[in-house]
């Protein structure tokens, strides 16, 4: 057959892989997304070792909870700080100090655990300190990244960098339990801390485009400025509102899981690894399907209806008592998930400025992380009243009535970028 038969095939198919990875054009974005991917493997491989550990030494689950919780405790205090410190710093230089803190972290446990005096507490220490690096680091990475590519391109960019995060929570835990089981916990948490070295690394080789201006101000009245700027921009106080909701009622989904196989398909842990596995691999589809979306207009009115899809897709899982369907429904799920979060946090980041960029991207991580834990609590309160299913389609029903209401009601809520706004 001629060649010329395959060249517009071929020509085409480049030309789509050029689309969906058009942000590692930029040199310092590719440098940062190799290090983040890195550092975030190793962290996902301590995760690993760290829980065995710790039931390890209590042989009790509280604990287990207990970790997970100081470790994000410092976020939800201090991340609104962060963002202030965030705006009127280094950026690149918060990120480092992060980086050392957590690497420090890593080596120490990893210290203690091979000279056999590790304590439980130790680690719920190390677990805090960790997450008051990253209630710091957090905002400065938010801030920094909109900087590394063109405004054309950010909504690409967060979707690769939602890539890089999934695939090293499937990578991560993989090598962690290779670790475990052949070197032991030491190797996996020195792991850890061997890869921040790529991360940092990658932070002294990029280009800084954007230095935030020195403040005196009060670190309050920063932050007070911060939250005004907020409720000014059309469309910022909606996003905000928005991302604490969808967590709120769409991304309990996960948790409960274990619920639906053990109470309705009366199934074991593979139907509940098969679940995950659909999930995962809507969430990767869900982020080159926006990492594909070239025109960022209209993209706050499509935001709001993958919020609909979201909610009906939850509560017609609730409702589900076919796995394959239901298979089918968690990877609609993962995707609309993924894309969701990933469309509205590249129009917060447009709808900002980066002079105020920390401060708003922490108040919006803030809403956004808040919402998991209480939704989380409000349905282990509701399901053993109303019962597993019912509580979980009321929580998608309610994602599908908030997203009407600003979809059909609250049509001022525009989601304009910052450079079109007055």
């Amino acid at each position: 057959m001629p060649e010329d038969v395959f060249t517009p095939r071929m020509s085409r198919s480049s030309s789509f892989l050029t689309r969906i990875f058009r942000a590692f054009r930029y040199r310092d974005f590719r440098l940062m997304w190799t290090g983040a991917c890195v550092s975030t493997i190793g962290t996902f491989v301590q995760q690993f070792a760290q829980s065995w550990l710790v039931y390890d030494l209590t042989r009790d689950a509280f604990y287990l909870g207990l970790d997970l919780f100081l470790g994000q405790l410092p976020i939800m205090l201090f991340s609104l700080f962060g963002g202030v410190f965030a705006d009127r710093m280094d950026r690149r230089k918060m990120l480092l100090v992060s980086q050392y803190i957590q690497m420090a972290c890593a080596f120490l446990l990893a210290l203690l655990f091979v000279t056999h005096v590790v304590k439980v507490w130790h680690i719920l220490a190390l677990s805090f300190f960790v997450g008051l690096g990253q209630s710091f680091g957090g905002p400065a990475y938010s801030a920094l990244l909109p900087t590394l590519v063109g405004p054309e391109d950010l909504s690409n960019a967060i979707a690769m960098n939602s890539i890089q995060f999934n695939l090293a929570r499937i990578i991560g835990p993989t090598i962690g339990g290779l670790a475990y089981t052949t070197l032991g916990a030491t190797w996996c948490f020195t792991l850890n801390g061997i890869s921040y070295i790529a991360v940092i690394i990658s932070l002294f080789m990029i280009h800084v485009k954007f230095v935030p201006a020195k403040s005196t101000e009060s670190v309050l009245k920063s932050m007070k400025e911060g939250i005004r700027f907020i409720r000014s921009r059309d469309g910022m106080t909606a996003l905000v509102i928005l991302a604490f909701c969808t967590t709120l009622f769409g991304f309990s989904l996960n948790g409960f899981l274990p619920v639906f196989v053990q109470t309705v398909f009366h199934r074991g842990p593979q139907t509940y690894t098969l679940l995950l596995v659909c999930s995962g691999a809507g969430s990767i589809a869900g982020a080159l399907s926006v990492a594909a979306v070239e025109k960022m207009k209209g993209q706050g009115r499509l935001t709001l209806l993958i919020l609909i899809l979201l909610g009906l897709v939850i509560a017609a899982f609730a409702l589900s008592r076919w796995l394959p369907l239901s298979c089918v429904l968690m990877f609609l799920a993962g995707t609309a998930i993924m894309a969701s979060a990933s469309f509205m946090l590249s129009l917060a980041q447009l709808i900002t400025t980066d002079a105020m960029r920390g401060r708003v991207m922490s108040v919006y991580n803030l809403a956004f992380r808040a919402g998991i834990p209480l939704g989380a609590l409000l349905l282990g309160k509701l399901i053993p009243i109303f019962g597993v299913s019912k509580a979980l389609s009321g929580a998608g029903l309610t994602l599908v009535a908030i997203s009407l209401y600003f979809l059909l009601v609250n049509r001022d809520a525009t989601f304009r970028p910052a450079t079109q706004q007055t």
